[in-house]
């Protein structure tokens, strides 16, 4: 579960919480804590995450990973691993201002690593490509600073815990995609 992709369906949906979300969104700014951490809870009440989930982008500070561990005891579940990805932040900003993203099917196509046919339109359905706001690089450098005021203390939040992995994301998606599985094929 991507919570952006969880903020974007409660945007494009109208929901409140999409509503209060988008603002802080367009910014690169972290959405605040309580209209995230009930867009979570929502998500992980659906039927389809009893079964089991993988988190993408949640939590993102200390007290969401609080507020994760009352959610998850409420639902009679834990965390097994968290994987922290460790990469350069200037790798960050070339992966993610590449990526363009499909108007009609929501496609994600990389000027670099996946370019799309025809510039500007998607190879999936032909609807045009686009860049969204929090791609473009001065809203990621945003990010990240974010990132290291807010989100990387948890990195000792999960060490302590004794459920960090982690694991180098440099090189090509197949190789990391393998590591992150060894990683979380350790702690079955």
């Amino acid at each position: 579960m991507s919570t952006g992709d969880i903020f974007r369906t409660n945007v494009s949906g109208g929901t409140d919480l999409g509503k209060q979300a988008k603002t802080y969104m367009d910014r690169g700014e972290l959405v605040p804590d309580e209209v995230t951490n009930e867009m979570v809870r929502d998500r992980l009440a659906q039927e389809d995450a009893q079964a089991g989930f993988l988190l993408d982008g949640f939590p993102r500070n200390v007290a969401q990973a609080e507020t994760l561990n009352k959610i998850l005891n409420d639902l009679g579940e834990r965390l097994d691993v968290v994987l922290e990805l460790a990469v350069d932040q200037e790798e960050v900003v070339r992966r993610l201002a590449g990526r363009r993203s499909c108007r009609s099917c929501g496609h994600v196509q990389h000027l670099e690593y996946d370019p799309p046919q025809v510039d500007g339109v998607c190879d999936n359905c032909g609807g045009e490509l686009f860049q969204r706001e929090d791609d473009r690089e001065e809203t990621i450098r945003r990010r990240l600073e974010v990132y290291d005021e807010q989100t990387a203390p948890l990195v000792a939040f999960y060490r302590n815990e004794g459920i960090l992995q982690t694991i180098d994301a440099t090189g090509a998606v197949e190789d990391i995609a393998a590591r992150a599985l060894d990683a979380l094929r350790s702690q079955a």
